[in-house]
């Protein structure tokens, strides 16, 4: 069995950065922090924390900060169960993984109906958010992988629905021809990073090959429809997001008739399911309002 003590220091000098910070947000000194973390490591026989700025996680102490956060929900959920959690206990911190798209579109209605925790969001494409998990870096994900990462539950939540967009300027500079593979191939798309593969994928399906994009690398959800309506690329934008600027003619398709539907799933820890429980029906239930139904 692992000591409580020693693994809450290892979670707060992850969550904090430093060994000072974590000693700050436990109520204890920083030496005590470096006792703990030192006793946790040679009880493990590894090194878990990188002591670097900020401190970072080795691949073991990455999974054991997780089950620190885990046991730490646990205790939380059996106490307010019985009744022995006040109203002014500390609020538990949830990590979580999920995309730059579905926190511009509809998640954070559903984490607002959940109270009593501090969450810290982890932004990742949909295609990897589950390595995450399967780090042991966060507690629960959105990811577009179906098959639940070992020891995690896995639920559908619907598909999220793309539109490629651009201005009427842009379409009519490089696709008034219509929408090629050599036009592609010359139009500026937008990618989020290097990761982001919506754009490659929605020209393939289209054209049937595959093709090099000139891109510009925009991190933004709600720049990528800026840049979209400043005429500077063309992209997979989310239907919400762009509905307004579609029916104002501010922006037009691509190829009307041809969206890019993006199934996405909610996977969490099995440890930790009754302390997620609310949080898992809140997302399920906003996903239900806003995606396209599995």
């Amino acid at each position: 069995m692992f000591d409580p003590a020693q693994l809450a220091a290892l979670a707060a000098v992850l969550r904090c950065g430093s060994f000072e910070a974590a000693a700050a947000a436990l109520s204890v000194t920083p030496p005590a922090i470096s006792q703990r973390l030192r006793a946790l490591e040679e009880r493990t026989g590894t090194v878990l924390v990188e002591r670097s700025q900020p401190a970072r996680a080795t691949a073991a102490g990455a999974r054991l900060a997780r089950l620190a956060d885990e046991l730490a929900l646990l205790q939380a959920a059996a106490a307010r169960d019985l009744g022995l959690e006040g109203d002014g206990a500390a609020p538990r911190t949830l990590r979580i993984a999920v995309t730059a798209d579905t926190l511009a579109t509809w998640l954070l209605p559903a984490l607002a109906r959940v109270e009593g925790h501090l969450f810290d969001l982890v932004i990742d494409d949909q295609d990897h958010a589950a390595d995450w998990l399967r780090r042991g870096e966060v507690l629960a994900a959105i990811t577009a992988q179906p098959r639940p990462v070992q020891g995690c539950d896995v639920r559908a939540l619907g598909s999220l629905r793309y539109l490629a967009v651009a201005s009427p300027g842009f379409h009519a500079r490089y696709f008034a021809e219509g929408v090629t593979p050599a036009a592609l191939e010359q139009a500026p798309a937008l990618i989020f990073d290097r990761k982001d593969r919506l754009q490659a994928d929605w020209a393939q399906a289209l054209t049937d090959a595959s093709l090099r994009l000139p891109a510009h690398r925009i991190a933004s959800s709600e720049a990528f429809v800026s840049a979209a309506l400043l005429g500077i690329g063309w992209g997979m934008n989310p239907e919400s997001l762009v509905r307004p600027h579609l029916a104002a003619g501010r922006l037009v398709e691509l190829q009307p008739g041809r969206p890019l539907d993006t199934p996405l799933y909610w996977q969490w820890a099995r440890l930790a399911a009754p302390a997620l429980a609310p949080l898992t029906a809140a997302i399920r239930a906003a996903a239900a309002r806003a995606m396209i139904p599995a």
